[in-house]
């Protein structure tokens, strides 16, 4: 599709108009100084007001914004986004809206944030504010945004902290405000100022790929009135905004907790186990009040605490969605088992209502779009629902990323910037899963380039001897850290890691062989000889008398995490190595490994042909199941609240197991 040519110009208030844009783009270990103490936080309002002699046949709006947009048609809420990505393939969206529009007066109004903060949501901190759309009408431009635009802060939204690491402000929302009610097409905006030009607005606009936000009203399945405390449980966790319409006097502030589990006294735990403090106030104006936040929450359970005299109307929570379709079933043979079914349950509904506008990886603490354990839950996104938007959409930005450096960042779309040397070789992997999913090849070649060019910075930067070391990147190898088994590397993140370890050369010899697997698909010569990357592996870390692979060059420590990668890429050497590792699986199982290592293990499990051992894991009483018997309604960061101190409750990596419950080939995946 062509990308809409717009006739609006980016547009924003006089305090972002002749800001410059700071570059918030550097190495991770890079010693970079980003303050954010001015020009944060800004919620920015827009309104047009316009008119009409008939209704068109078909209106659409482009529309995008920076960092993210609200929009109103005649005060009906018409959507949001964009979806995040790098300015140089900015998204911008393509919105119907012609059942919203009416004959003679109509307002067009738009509530815009510039967050302001060096975090994993946005790309932000970068001193870029601004709207840019053009309302068309059987294709004529009716409307584009420019200085007839009006323009306004919102008084009304205003910081009480933050939550999880800088991620989100909480807020203090004050429906007395002025601003209240601004999208109404009768609202009084006559004290509001002109919209001014932005002075640097360097975007190159592409219609975005990926689907928009689909949204659902949850009413509670049980409220109580506990004294002055109105409490609310929605049943399950969601990710979206708690609504609701009170009555009380002007001046009275409601308190406002919401969480994803429980205190022991009944209560609601609104300090996250995520680091995310869910308490905020509420003024009320005198009138009826209706609770209108931007920013969004993952949570269960909600309490609004009351002052003398208020009551509470209605509440409910709007949950807030990628589409989702479900296009898959389970394997025959697994639809009668119990509890390989509540497990299969548990994984869609984390993908359902876990997917945003990125493949996050918790919907609390970071809401970051990672490229690592997220090519794992994109796939399993693409499994469920034969839609493959949520994986290309991750390819294609990481492929973006690389004006960063040519060796990717960890995280998509955002300004904080990190580095973790496994993530982009998981990528690798996944261009190749998609086209055995997909049968694309024209896909396939256009990202066959970019995974050459992956893989020779990996080679030219870090490999010596046929061994990768000396990485200026950090080194995961598995997470949390008391998973790693006593990994005997100095893997600390922030530092030069100059120690040839086994699991990211085992991922390496994995990407190249799956590069050769993608040029001998597009009968390409290919990319690399393994043999001699293989015998360089075997010299430095396989332990030939203990038929195990050590954890690096200079170590005779062997750890579980260290063969479970070799194990999935089928890097054994020989029969003995096989079943040495086997032995290792049989007697530790899937629990001895977390968020990195169990995907690996239950592929390399089904390459080898053990589906009895897949079984035996999914049904491990300490994964999966442990989650369901947690009282866990959405997959958790791990496979219990305890296994990690700041455990998200809503965490999307572990719904993987999805893949290996459907009714697809794995073996065929795999290969």
């Amino acid at each position: 599709m062509e990308p809409y040519k717009f006739r609006g110009h980016w547009i924003t208030d006089g305090e972002f108009a002749a800001l410059q844009p700071r570059h918030v783009f550097h190495r991770q270990l890079e010693k970079v100084s980003l303050p954010c103490d001015e020009h944060r936080n800004r919620h920015i309002l827009f309104r047009r007001s316009f008119s009409l002699d008939a209704l068109p046949a078909q209106a659409l709006l482009h529309i995008t914004a920076d960092d993210y947009y609200k929009v109103y048609i005649n005060g009906i809420f018409a959507g949001q986004g964009p979806a995040p990505a790098y300015c140089h393939r900015y998204n911008y969206n393509t919105l119907d809206v012609t059942a919203l529009l009416r004959p003679g007066h109509n307002t067009l109004a738009v509530h815009t944030l510039y967050q302001g903060l060096i975090n994993r949501v946005w790309v932000s901190g970068d001193l870029q504010h601004g709207l840019l759309c053009d309302l068309t009408a059987d294709g004529e431009v009716l409307v584009c945004s420019d200085e007839s635009f009006l323009t306004h802060p919102h008084t009304g939204c205003t910081e009480v902290g933050t939550a999880g690491y800088d991620t989100q402000f909480l807020e203090r929302y004050d429906s007395a405000a002025p601003e209240t009610g601004f999208a109404a097409p009768d609202f009084d905006d006559s004290g509001w100022q002109r919209a001014q030009l932005r002075r640097y607005a360097d975007y190159t606009l592409v219609p975005q790929s990926s689907g928009m936000l689909e949204f659902e009203t949850i009413a509670p399945v049980y409220c109580e009135q506990r004294g002055n405390t109105l409490f609310a449980d929605f049943g399950s966790c969601y990710v979206g905004y708690l609504q609701a319409s009170v009555r009380g006097a002007a001046g009275d502030t409601v308190t406002i907790r919401c969480g994803q589990e429980l205190n022991e006294d009944g209560s609601v735990r609104w300090q996250l186990r995520a680091n995310c403090n869910y308490c905020e106030p509420w003024v009320l104006s005198g009138g009826r009040d209706t609770l209108d936040q931007f920013d969004y929450k993952s949570f269960r359970y909600a309490e609004l605490e009351l002052p003398s005299g208020v009551s509470v109307e209605s509440i409910s929570l709007l949950a807030r969605h990628y589409p989702f379709r479900l296009n898959a079933a389970m394997k025959p043979e697994y639809a009668a088992d119990e509890a390989l079914r509540r497990i299969w349950e548990l994984c869609i509904r984390s993908q359902k209502y876990g997917v945003q506008e990125v493949i996050q990886d918790c919907m609390e603490r970071e809401k970051g779009f990672y490229v690592g354990d997220g090519c794992y839950t994109a796939l399993a996104h693409m499994v469920l629902t034969g839609d493959d938007s949520m994986v290309r959409k991750l390819i294609d930005d990481a492929f973006a990323c690389t004006f960063i450096t040519p060796g990717m960042v960890t995280c998509l779309d955002c300004s904080l910037m990190q580095e973790i040397a496994e993530y982009p070789l998981y990528l690798v992997s996944l261009v190749l899963w998609h086209y055995r999913l997909t049968g694309d090849r024209a896909y396939l070649s256009r990202n066959y380039t970019g995974v050459v060019s992956l893989l020779e910075n990996y080679r030219t930067v870090y490999e010596k001897d046929h061994l990768l070391q000396d990485l200026d990147k950090w080194c995961v190898v598995e997470w949390p850290m008391n998973f790693r088994d006593g990994y005997d590397v100095d893997i600390t993140e922030g530092q030069i890691c100059h120690e040839p370890h086994v699991a990211l050369n085992a991922f390496y010899l994995e990407g190249i062989r799956c590069a050769n697997t993608m040029a001998a698909e597009l009968d390409l010569p290919a990319y690399r000889d393994e043999a001699p990357l293989l015998e360089a592996f075997y010299a430095a870390f396989y332990d030939e008398a203990r038929h195990l692979f050590t954890d690096s060059l200079h170590s005779s420590h062997i750890s579980y995490i260290g063969n479970i990668y070799p194990f999935a890429f089928r890097l054994y050497p020989d029969e003995a190595c096989k079943a040495a590792i086997l032995a290792m699986i049989e007697k530790r199982g899937i629990t001895d490994v977390s968020m990195f290592g169990s995907f690996p293990l239950l592929y390399g499990l089904i390459r080898c042909g053990r589906q009895d051992l897949v079984r035996s894991a999914l049904k491990d009483e300490g994964a999966w199941l442990r989650i369901l018997r947690e009282g866990g309604t959405t997959t958790f960061e791990g496979w219990g609240k305890d296994t990690k101190w700041n455990t998200s409750l809503f965490h999307l990596t572990l719904s993987d197991a999805a893949v290996f419950l459907a009714d697809i080939d794995q073996k065929a995946l795999f290969g």
